[in-house]
Protein backbone atom coordinates (compact mmCIF):
# COMPACT_ATOMS: atom_id res chain seq x y z
CA UNK A 1 0.00 0.00 0.00
CA UNK A 2 1.46 3.13 -1.04
CA UNK A 3 0.42 5.39 2.34
CA UNK A 4 2.73 7.63 4.18
CA UNK A 5 0.53 5.41 6.85
CA UNK A 6 2.83 2.73 8.66
CA UNK A 7 1.67 -1.06 9.20
CA UNK A 8 1.16 0.46 13.00
CA UNK A 9 -1.06 3.01 12.39
CA UNK A 10 -3.35 0.60 9.82
CA UNK A 11 -3.28 -2.06 12.62
CA UNK A 12 -6.54 -3.43 14.95
CA UNK A 13 -7.08 -4.24 18.03
CA UNK A 14 -8.56 -7.73 16.86
CA UNK A 15 -6.71 -8.41 13.08
CA UNK A 16 -9.07 -8.97 10.47
CA UNK A 17 -8.78 -10.71 7.29
CA UNK A 18 -8.07 -8.75 4.24
CA UNK A 19 -11.70 -7.55 2.17
CA UNK A 20 -11.81 -7.65 -1.15
CA UNK A 21 -13.92 -4.13 -1.74
CA UNK A 22 -10.68 -2.49 -2.97
CA UNK A 23 -11.14 0.28 0.72
CA UNK A 24 -8.62 1.13 2.40
CA UNK A 25 -8.92 0.09 5.94
CA UNK A 26 -9.62 4.21 6.85
CA UNK A 27 -12.35 4.31 4.20
CA UNK A 28 -13.65 1.20 6.59
CA UNK A 29 -13.25 3.27 9.88
CA UNK A 30 -15.28 5.81 8.23
CA UNK A 31 -18.62 3.47 7.41
CA UNK A 32 -18.03 1.76 10.46
CA UNK A 33 -18.59 5.11 12.13
CA UNK A 34 -20.90 6.27 9.91
CA UNK A 35 -23.69 3.00 10.20
CA UNK A 36 -23.01 3.38 14.07
CA UNK A 37 -25.73 3.94 16.49
CA UNK A 38 -23.99 6.21 18.26
CA UNK A 39 -23.59 8.42 15.45
CA UNK A 40 -27.72 8.17 14.55
CA UNK A 41 -28.53 9.38 18.29
CA UNK A 42 -26.47 12.60 17.48
CA UNK A 43 -29.67 13.85 15.75
CA UNK A 44 -31.58 14.16 18.52
CA UNK A 45 -29.17 16.07 20.74
CA UNK A 46 -28.64 19.19 21.82
CA UNK A 47 -25.99 21.51 20.22
CA UNK A 48 -26.61 24.71 21.31
CA UNK A 49 -30.41 25.04 20.98
CA UNK A 50 -32.40 22.43 21.98
CA UNK A 51 -32.84 19.72 19.64
CA UNK A 52 -36.10 19.60 18.17
CA UNK A 53 -37.18 23.32 18.92
CA UNK A 54 -36.34 25.00 15.57
CA UNK A 55 -35.83 22.95 12.28
CA UNK A 56 -33.11 25.12 11.59
CA UNK A 57 -30.87 25.19 14.28
CA UNK A 58 -27.89 22.61 14.54
CA UNK A 59 -28.30 19.54 16.60
CA UNK A 60 -25.10 17.39 17.27
CA UNK A 61 -24.96 15.44 14.54
CA UNK A 62 -25.35 17.96 11.88
CA UNK A 63 -22.51 19.52 13.69
CA UNK A 64 -20.87 16.85 13.08
CA UNK A 65 -21.07 16.75 9.68
CA UNK A 66 -20.23 20.19 9.23
CA UNK A 67 -17.13 19.71 11.55
CA UNK A 68 -16.55 16.77 9.04
CA UNK A 69 -16.51 18.39 5.74
CA UNK A 70 -13.96 21.13 6.95
CA UNK A 71 -11.80 18.74 8.35
CA UNK A 72 -11.43 16.56 5.44
CA UNK A 73 -10.78 19.00 3.42
CA UNK A 74 -7.97 21.18 5.76
CA UNK A 75 -6.56 17.97 6.48
CA UNK A 76 -6.31 16.88 2.74
CA UNK A 77 -4.43 19.83 2.06
CA UNK A 78 -1.71 18.87 4.81
CA UNK A 79 -1.39 15.52 2.85
CA UNK A 80 -3.49 13.91 6.20
CA UNK A 81 -5.89 10.90 4.96
CA UNK A 82 -9.01 12.41 4.86
CA UNK A 83 -10.68 9.62 5.77
CA UNK A 84 -8.60 9.57 9.16
CA UNK A 85 -10.09 13.40 10.09
CA UNK A 86 -13.03 12.79 8.52
CA UNK A 87 -13.51 9.99 10.73
CA UNK A 88 -12.15 11.35 13.72
CA UNK A 89 -14.20 14.56 13.28
CA UNK A 90 -17.81 12.26 12.58
CA UNK A 91 -17.07 10.85 16.05
CA UNK A 92 -15.93 13.69 18.00
CA UNK A 93 -19.05 13.84 19.48
CA UNK A 94 -20.09 10.64 20.34
CA UNK A 95 -19.95 11.01 23.37
CA UNK A 96 -21.99 13.64 24.41
CA UNK A 97 -24.84 12.84 26.53
CA UNK A 98 -28.54 14.52 26.13
CA UNK A 99 -28.18 18.40 26.77
CA UNK A 100 -24.69 19.17 25.70
CA UNK A 101 -22.43 20.29 27.78
CA UNK A 102 -24.99 20.43 30.52
CA UNK A 103 -25.67 17.40 30.61
CA UNK A 104 -21.62 16.17 30.88
CA UNK A 105 -21.35 18.39 34.00
CA UNK A 106 -24.73 16.86 35.33
CA UNK A 107 -23.14 12.98 35.02
CA UNK A 108 -19.69 13.81 36.38
CA UNK A 109 -21.01 15.64 39.49
CA UNK A 110 -22.85 11.93 40.07
CA UNK A 111 -20.17 9.80 38.51
CA UNK A 112 -17.05 10.59 40.58
CA UNK A 113 -16.99 7.25 42.63
CA UNK A 114 -16.31 6.01 39.79
CA UNK A 115 -14.00 8.41 37.53
CA UNK A 116 -16.43 11.01 36.53
CA UNK A 117 -17.52 11.80 33.18
CA UNK A 118 -16.12 13.38 29.89
CA UNK A 119 -17.45 13.49 26.61
CA UNK A 120 -14.08 12.55 25.26
CA UNK A 121 -13.44 9.96 26.78
CA UNK A 122 -16.80 8.32 26.44
CA UNK A 123 -16.06 9.13 22.64
CA UNK A 124 -13.43 6.39 23.39
CA UNK A 125 -15.43 4.43 25.09
CA UNK A 126 -18.28 3.78 22.47
CA UNK A 127 -16.16 3.31 20.00
CA UNK A 128 -14.11 0.98 21.40
CA UNK A 129 -16.90 -1.22 24.22
CA UNK A 130 -20.05 0.05 23.69
CA UNK A 131 -20.80 0.28 19.88
CA UNK A 132 -21.28 -3.12 19.27
CA UNK A 133 -19.39 -4.83 15.86
CA UNK A 134 -16.24 -6.90 17.16
CA UNK A 135 -15.51 -9.47 20.42
CA UNK A 136 -11.86 -10.62 21.27
CA UNK A 137 -11.00 -14.28 21.48
CA UNK A 138 -11.99 -13.50 25.84
CA UNK A 139 -15.47 -12.66 24.41
CA UNK A 140 -15.07 -9.31 24.90
CA UNK A 141 -16.37 -6.48 23.45
CA UNK A 142 -13.45 -4.16 21.06
CA UNK A 143 -16.66 -1.79 19.75
CA UNK A 144 -16.22 -1.04 16.04
CA UNK A 145 -12.50 -2.25 16.07
CA UNK A 146 -11.15 0.91 14.36
CA UNK A 147 -7.64 1.20 13.19
CA UNK A 148 -4.56 2.34 15.27
CA UNK A 149 -4.43 5.59 13.61
CA UNK A 150 -8.39 6.96 13.25
CA UNK A 151 -8.70 5.95 16.85
CA UNK A 152 -5.64 8.37 17.93
CA UNK A 153 -7.59 10.76 15.30
CA UNK A 154 -10.25 11.17 17.64
CA UNK A 155 -8.74 11.26 21.26
CA UNK A 156 -8.58 14.92 21.73
CA UNK A 157 -7.31 14.93 25.58
CA UNK A 158 -4.57 12.29 25.29
CA UNK A 159 -4.36 11.41 28.95
CA UNK A 160 -6.42 10.33 31.91
CA UNK A 161 -8.03 12.41 34.73
CA UNK A 162 -5.54 14.84 36.33
CA UNK A 163 -2.74 13.68 34.49
CA UNK A 164 -3.14 16.51 31.89
CA UNK A 165 -0.86 19.28 31.09
CA UNK A 166 -2.98 21.11 33.57
CA UNK A 167 -4.14 18.68 36.27
CA UNK A 168 -6.46 20.53 37.58
CA UNK A 169 -8.35 20.93 33.95
CA UNK A 170 -11.65 18.75 33.92
CA UNK A 171 -10.82 17.61 30.45
CA UNK A 172 -9.55 14.09 29.61
CA UNK A 173 -9.66 11.42 27.61
CA UNK A 174 -9.94 8.16 28.91
CA UNK A 175 -11.60 6.28 31.85
CA UNK A 176 -9.45 3.75 34.36
CA UNK A 177 -11.28 1.13 32.97
CA UNK A 178 -10.84 2.09 29.16
CA UNK A 179 -7.00 2.38 30.15
CA UNK A 180 -5.77 -0.72 28.41
CA UNK A 181 -6.92 0.35 24.54
CA UNK A 182 -6.02 3.70 25.06
CA UNK A 183 -2.36 2.43 25.78
CA UNK A 184 -2.29 0.40 22.95
CA UNK A 185 -3.86 2.94 20.61
CA UNK A 186 -0.86 5.44 22.15
CA UNK A 187 1.88 3.00 21.38
CA UNK A 188 5.73 4.85 20.80
CA UNK A 189 4.63 8.32 21.26
CA UNK A 190 5.87 10.47 24.15
CA UNK A 191 3.39 12.23 26.87
CA UNK A 192 0.66 14.63 25.76
CA UNK A 193 1.44 14.83 22.07
CA UNK A 194 -2.20 14.42 19.99
CA UNK A 195 -1.69 13.40 16.09
CA UNK A 196 -1.77 16.42 13.66
CA UNK A 197 -5.40 14.24 12.30
CA UNK A 198 -6.66 14.90 16.09
CA UNK A 199 -5.38 18.92 16.20
CA UNK A 200 -6.96 19.26 12.21
CA UNK A 201 -10.36 17.62 14.14
CA UNK A 202 -10.16 19.93 16.51
CA UNK A 203 -9.81 23.50 15.46
CA UNK A 204 -12.00 22.15 12.79
CA UNK A 205 -14.89 21.82 15.61
CA UNK A 206 -13.71 24.92 16.79
CA UNK A 207 -14.11 26.77 13.04
CA UNK A 208 -17.49 25.18 12.60
CA UNK A 209 -19.21 25.77 15.79
CA UNK A 210 -18.11 29.52 15.97
CA UNK A 211 -19.49 30.35 12.56
CA UNK A 212 -22.55 28.42 13.13
CA UNK A 213 -23.78 29.68 16.25
CA UNK A 214 -23.31 32.64 15.14
CA UNK A 215 -24.93 31.99 12.29
CA UNK A 216 -28.01 30.14 14.73
CA UNK A 217 -27.96 32.78 17.16
CA UNK A 218 -28.74 35.68 14.10
CA UNK A 219 -31.98 33.35 12.89
CA UNK A 220 -32.81 32.79 15.96
CA UNK A 221 -33.37 36.70 16.83
CA UNK A 222 -31.04 36.04 19.89
CA UNK A 223 -29.21 39.08 18.30
CA UNK A 224 -28.08 41.36 14.98
CA UNK A 225 -24.82 41.66 13.24
CA UNK A 226 -25.96 45.14 12.26
CA UNK A 227 -26.58 46.66 15.80
CA UNK A 228 -24.01 47.67 18.62
CA UNK A 229 -23.39 44.38 20.71
CA UNK A 230 -22.29 44.65 24.59
CA UNK A 231 -18.89 43.11 23.55
CA UNK A 232 -16.99 43.73 27.02
CA UNK A 233 -19.91 41.50 28.24
CA UNK A 234 -18.76 38.87 25.59
CA UNK A 235 -15.16 39.30 25.82
CA UNK A 236 -15.26 38.16 29.06
CA UNK A 237 -17.41 35.39 28.62
CA UNK A 238 -14.52 34.41 26.54
CA UNK A 239 -12.29 34.52 28.81
CA UNK A 240 -13.91 32.31 31.41
CA UNK A 241 -14.70 29.58 28.66
CA UNK A 242 -12.87 29.63 26.00
CA UNK A 243 -9.22 32.04 25.79
CA UNK A 244 -8.17 33.45 29.19
CA UNK A 245 -5.05 35.27 27.82
CA UNK A 246 -7.41 37.57 25.32
CA UNK A 247 -7.52 41.32 26.65
CA UNK A 248 -10.14 43.62 25.73
CA UNK A 249 -8.20 45.48 23.00
CA UNK A 250 -7.79 41.95 21.03
CA UNK A 251 -10.83 40.73 21.04
CA UNK A 252 -11.96 44.16 20.61
CA UNK A 253 -9.26 44.18 16.94
CA UNK A 254 -10.58 40.29 15.80
CA UNK A 255 -14.12 41.66 16.11
CA UNK A 256 -13.03 44.68 13.89
CA UNK A 257 -11.02 42.44 11.63
CA UNK A 258 -14.23 40.79 10.98
CA UNK A 259 -16.51 43.09 10.77
CA UNK A 260 -14.56 44.84 8.14
CA UNK A 261 -14.79 41.77 6.10
CA UNK A 262 -17.50 42.83 2.52
CA UNK A 263 -18.91 39.57 3.27
CA UNK A 264 -19.99 41.26 6.82
CA UNK A 265 -24.41 41.87 6.65
CA UNK A 266 -25.25 45.35 6.13
CA UNK A 267 -28.39 45.29 6.73
CA UNK A 268 -30.49 43.32 9.48
CA UNK A 269 -31.60 40.09 8.93
CA UNK A 270 -35.42 39.88 8.32
CA UNK A 271 -35.55 36.12 7.83
CA UNK A 272 -36.32 36.76 3.54
CA UNK A 273 -34.35 34.84 1.11
CA UNK A 274 -31.74 37.86 0.17
CA UNK A 275 -30.69 37.85 4.06
CA UNK A 276 -30.71 33.76 4.46
CA UNK A 277 -27.78 34.89 0.91
CA UNK A 278 -26.27 37.26 2.89
CA UNK A 279 -25.55 34.64 6.35
CA UNK A 280 -24.65 31.87 3.87
CA UNK A 281 -22.33 34.00 2.37
CA UNK A 282 -20.75 35.03 5.78
CA UNK A 283 -20.22 31.72 7.09
CA UNK A 284 -18.88 30.18 3.85
CA UNK A 285 -16.19 33.23 4.02
CA UNK A 286 -15.42 33.23 8.00
CA UNK A 287 -14.76 28.97 7.26
CA UNK A 288 -12.68 29.78 4.48
CA UNK A 289 -10.92 33.04 6.26
CA UNK A 290 -10.00 30.70 9.12
CA UNK A 291 -9.04 27.20 7.37
CA UNK A 292 -6.71 29.20 4.63
CA UNK A 293 -4.83 30.92 7.63
CA UNK A 294 -4.14 27.66 9.32
CA UNK A 295 -2.89 25.63 6.19
CA UNK A 296 -0.80 28.29 5.46
CA UNK A 297 0.55 28.74 9.26
CA UNK A 298 1.21 25.05 9.42
CA UNK A 299 3.08 24.90 6.03
CA UNK A 300 5.30 27.80 6.67
CA UNK A 301 6.06 25.81 9.66
CA UNK A 302 6.58 22.12 8.93
CA UNK A 303 7.12 22.01 5.35
CA UNK A 304 5.04 20.67 2.88
CA UNK A 305 3.30 17.45 3.60
CA UNK A 306 2.22 14.64 3.44
CA UNK A 307 1.91 15.91 7.68
CA UNK A 308 0.63 12.91 9.06
CA UNK A 309 0.48 11.48 12.59
CA UNK A 310 2.67 12.91 15.26
CA UNK A 311 5.39 14.32 12.47
CA UNK A 312 3.86 17.41 12.76
CA UNK A 313 2.12 19.90 14.66
CA UNK A 314 -1.09 22.60 13.48
CA UNK A 315 -0.62 26.22 13.77
CA UNK A 316 -3.58 28.18 14.17
CA UNK A 317 -2.17 31.66 13.84
CA UNK A 318 -2.79 33.97 17.12
CA UNK A 319 -5.20 37.03 15.14
CA UNK A 320 -7.02 33.61 13.39
CA UNK A 321 -7.72 31.91 17.57
CA UNK A 322 -8.89 35.52 18.39
CA UNK A 323 -11.48 35.95 15.66
CA UNK A 324 -12.62 32.35 16.45
CA UNK A 325 -12.65 33.34 20.21
CA UNK A 326 -14.54 36.61 19.14
CA UNK A 327 -17.46 34.46 17.43
CA UNK A 328 -18.32 32.08 20.43
CA UNK A 329 -18.10 34.35 22.36
CA UNK A 330 -20.48 36.44 21.09
CA UNK A 331 -23.11 33.51 21.02
CA UNK A 332 -22.14 32.11 24.22
CA UNK A 333 -23.02 35.59 25.98
CA UNK A 334 -26.11 36.46 24.22
CA UNK A 335 -27.17 32.84 23.68
CA UNK A 336 -26.10 30.35 26.36
CA UNK A 337 -26.00 32.61 29.10
CA UNK A 338 -29.63 34.13 28.34
CA UNK A 339 -31.57 34.05 31.26
CA UNK A 340 -34.17 31.76 29.98
CA UNK A 341 -31.21 28.74 29.16
CA UNK A 342 -30.09 29.29 32.86
CA UNK A 343 -33.22 28.11 34.15
CA UNK A 344 -33.56 25.84 31.90
CA UNK A 345 -30.19 24.17 32.25
CA UNK A 346 -30.84 23.79 35.90
CA UNK A 347 -34.09 22.15 35.51
CA UNK A 348 -32.10 19.59 32.80
CA UNK A 349 -28.85 18.98 35.20
CA UNK A 350 -31.87 17.33 38.13
CA UNK A 351 -33.63 15.39 35.22
CA UNK A 352 -30.15 14.16 34.66
CA UNK A 353 -29.41 12.92 38.05
CA UNK A 354 -32.73 11.80 39.16
CA UNK A 355 -32.48 9.27 36.46
CA UNK A 356 -28.73 8.32 37.75
CA UNK A 357 -30.25 7.75 41.04
CA UNK A 358 -33.09 6.03 40.33
CA UNK A 359 -31.15 3.48 38.03
CA UNK A 360 -28.48 2.95 40.85
CA UNK A 361 -30.95 2.12 43.45
CA UNK A 362 -33.68 -0.21 40.94
CA UNK A 363 -30.07 -2.39 39.32
CA UNK A 364 -31.05 -3.75 35.53
CA UNK A 365 -34.93 -3.33 36.38
CA UNK A 366 -34.99 -0.50 34.02
CA UNK A 367 -31.71 -0.60 31.91
CA UNK A 368 -31.54 -1.82 28.04
CA UNK A 369 -30.75 -5.22 27.30
CA UNK A 370 -27.00 -4.42 26.38
CA UNK A 371 -26.92 -2.19 29.48
CA UNK A 372 -28.84 -4.63 31.82
CA UNK A 373 -26.00 -7.52 30.64
CA UNK A 374 -23.12 -5.21 31.58
CA UNK A 375 -24.48 -4.76 34.98
CA UNK A 376 -24.62 -8.57 35.39
CA UNK A 377 -20.64 -8.31 34.61
CA UNK A 378 -20.42 -5.59 36.77
CA UNK A 379 -18.38 -6.35 39.68
CA UNK A 380 -18.47 -3.73 42.11
CA UNK A 381 -20.42 -0.63 42.80
CA UNK A 382 -18.20 1.45 40.54
CA UNK A 383 -18.41 -0.49 38.15
CA UNK A 384 -22.33 -0.63 38.41
CA UNK A 385 -22.62 3.30 38.42
CA UNK A 386 -20.37 3.21 35.27
CA UNK A 387 -23.12 1.19 33.70
CA UNK A 388 -25.64 3.20 34.76
CA UNK A 389 -23.96 6.59 33.55
CA UNK A 390 -23.32 4.55 30.00
CA UNK A 391 -26.95 3.99 29.83
CA UNK A 392 -28.01 7.78 30.34
CA UNK A 393 -25.67 9.22 28.42
CA UNK A 394 -26.98 7.01 25.25
CA UNK A 395 -30.14 8.60 25.73
CA UNK A 396 -31.06 11.70 23.24
CA UNK A 397 -32.59 15.03 24.58
CA UNK A 398 -36.09 13.01 23.95
CA UNK A 399 -35.59 10.11 25.50
CA UNK A 400 -34.02 11.54 28.53
CA UNK A 401 -37.28 13.53 28.91
CA UNK A 402 -39.40 10.33 28.05
CA UNK A 403 -37.70 8.29 30.82
CA UNK A 404 -38.10 10.94 33.24
CA UNK A 405 -41.99 11.08 32.68
CA UNK A 406 -41.72 7.27 32.86
CA UNK A 407 -39.67 6.11 35.94
CA UNK A 408 -39.71 9.45 37.80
Amino acid sequence: MNSPYGVEARARRVPEPPKRSGRTPFERDRGRIVHSAALRRLSAKTQVMGAGTDDFVRTRLTHSLEVAQVARELGKALGCDPDVVDSAALAHDLGHPAFGHNGEDALDAVSQACGGFEGNAQTLRILTRLESKTFDGQGRSVGLNLTRATLDACVKYPWARGEGPRPESRKFGVYPDDRRVFDWLREGVDGHRRSIEAQVMDVSDDIAYSVHDVEDGVVGGWFSLCDPLDTAAAWQVGREWYLPEAGDERLDAAWDRLRAMPEWPVEPYDGGRRALAVLKSLTSALIGRFAKATEAATVAAAGEGPLVRHAADLVVPEHTRDEITALKSVAAHYVMRSDERVRMLAEQRELITALVEHLVATGDRHLETEFAHDWADATDDAARLRVVVDQIASLTDVSAREWAQRLL
